[in-house]
């Protein structure tokens, strides 16, 4: 079974960035840390430095061997919304970048139907689930628990492959 990967889920925001830390082993995770970058309502350039640096400070912190960022949602009502989304992610890869660890990527969905069994789950069906396969008591932010349940996703996916017998790589695009 090998020794545990340390995992850092992402869920990027604008305003909030949700973080979450596990380690992985075989079909278990645990659950090492969470939390949440509020970066408020100040101009876009000095919220994504935030962004990026809080990340950075992170990864400098608990150590992830791997990384794993939910993917933009294109809201075609509101172009503007995901356009800043956009540099947000970009800001969060630029901190996974710097720290030359590999990125995997996962739709909002797909994070969805791994967790909860059901693409089009709320919010509360995540929080929830997150608590039970992490046996978590503490409440939960919404932020924080989205990017626990990206980094389940990751553990679920890396497990799947190296079971399916497939190379496990830098990209996982």
């Amino acid at each position: 079974m090998g020794a545990p990967v340390r995992i850092l889920g992402i869920d990027p925001g604008s305003r909030h960035t949700g973080w979450g830390v596990i380690d992985s082993s075989g079909h278990k995770s645990q659950y090492v840390a969470h939390g949440c970058l509020s970066v408020g309502d100040g101009e876009l350039p000095a919220r994504l430095l935030q962004i990026l640096q809080g990340l950075a400070a992170v990864i400098a912190e608990f150590g992830p061997q791997e990384i794993a960022l939910e993917e933009t949602f294109v809201n075609r009502a509101n172009p503007q919304s995901a356009l800043v989304l956009g540099q947000a992610r970009g800001a969060a890869i630029c901190a996974v970048a710097g720290a030359g660890l590999p990125l995997a990527e996962y739709a909002a969905a797909q994070v969805k139907m791994a967790i909860v069994g059901n693409g089009r789950a709320d919010k509360a069906q995540v929080q929830h689930m997150v608590k039970v396969l992490l046996n978590l008591q503490a409440k939960l932010g919404a932020d924080a628990s989205d990017a626990l349940a990206v980094a389940l996703t990751h553990a679920h996916v890396r497990g799947t492959r190296i079971r399916a017998g497939m190379a496990l790589s830098k990209s996982w695009g």
